[in-house]
């Protein structure tokens, strides 16, 4: 029967526990046989009134919450109200604590930190066009392209002579300038 009992137990959860479970069997071993029917009888008796009083309670407790149940739906407190408030007091309790508020200052370090960097990188690309648009490599180009847009305007909206078309306002003007037309390979 000892045996029987024995395989029962179970694993010690800690070294403490295992100590304390040793220290029993030890005490429990050094006992005679009528000793250890004596204290299983009394920690079955133990046992059968502890689940008594658990079921007891249970039982009171389950009263307490229809009670309360009852009496919140009296109030108009609805379990919807109830999630409600306790989602904002989590959320509270969140904005309150301390890792909350440091990943916050984290994350607006960054993002000041980062505005200044793409400031920074705004501020050089103004810059490198500002300084291609007042080289004279670019001065030249306007001019050019600005002389070649009056022209084929002037040529286009006079509509004098043979002129009729943009691209043979393009081809007189490139004609008279010396330049070929892209598209006079493709019509030779």
């Amino acid at each position: 029967m000892e045996d029987h009992n024995s395989a029962h137990l179970s694993e010690p959860a800690s070294p403490a526990a295992s100590v304390a479970s040793a220290e029993i069997a030890a005490e429990f071993a050094a006992l005679s046989v009528e000793e250890k029917e004596q204290r299983r009888a009394e920690w079955s008796q133990e046992l059968a009134r502890v689940e008594e009083e658990i079921n007891t309670l249970r039982t009171v407790l389950a009263s307490k919450t229809r009670h309360a149940s009852d009496l919140k739906r009296k109030l108009g407190i609805t379990v919807w109200k109830e999630l409600t408030d306790d989602v904002n007091q989590g959320v509270k309790n969140l904005k309150e604590s301390h890792v909350f508020q440091r990943t916050e200052s984290v994350l607006k370090t960054t993002g000041e930190k980062t505005a200044s960097v793409l400031g920074s990188i705004t501020s050089g690309i103004t810059s490198k066009f500002s300084q291609m648009k007042n080289s004279e490599s670019m001065r030249s180009i306007e001019a050019s392209v600005g002389t070649a847009y009056e022209n084929v305007k002037t040529k286009v909206t006079s509509r004098s002579g043979s002129v009729s078309s943009f691209p043979d306002a393009l081809d007189e003007n490139n004609s008279s300038s010396g330049l070929n037309s892209p598209t006079d390979s493709l019509t030779k």
